[in-house]
């Protein structure tokens, strides 16, 4: 339950904002880009300096997304 919680608090989808596209909450940021970035191989530590507003609780969030996203 905690697992789905902490999803939902961090991944945002809104008609108005990033066309509708997943995206992390408060930051426009797509998930489909932070998946992008790790699939080609960028590490997490990586992407929270490339993205300092981001906490690593929110790169774990996207890839719980896409993980359900696929799954479900």
């Amino acid at each position: 339950m905690f697992y789905v919680i902490s999803v939902l608090t961090r991944i945002s989808i809104n008609p108005n904002i990033c066309f509708g596209k997943p995206c992390i909450r408060r930051h426009r940021i797509w998930v489909s880009l932070i998946l992008d970035f790790l699939a080609s191989g960028t590490s997490i530590p990586e992407l929270l300096e490339e993205y300092p507003q981001l906490q690593p609780e929110d790169i774990y969030a996207c890839i719980a997304y896409g993980e359900a996203s696929i799954t479900a």
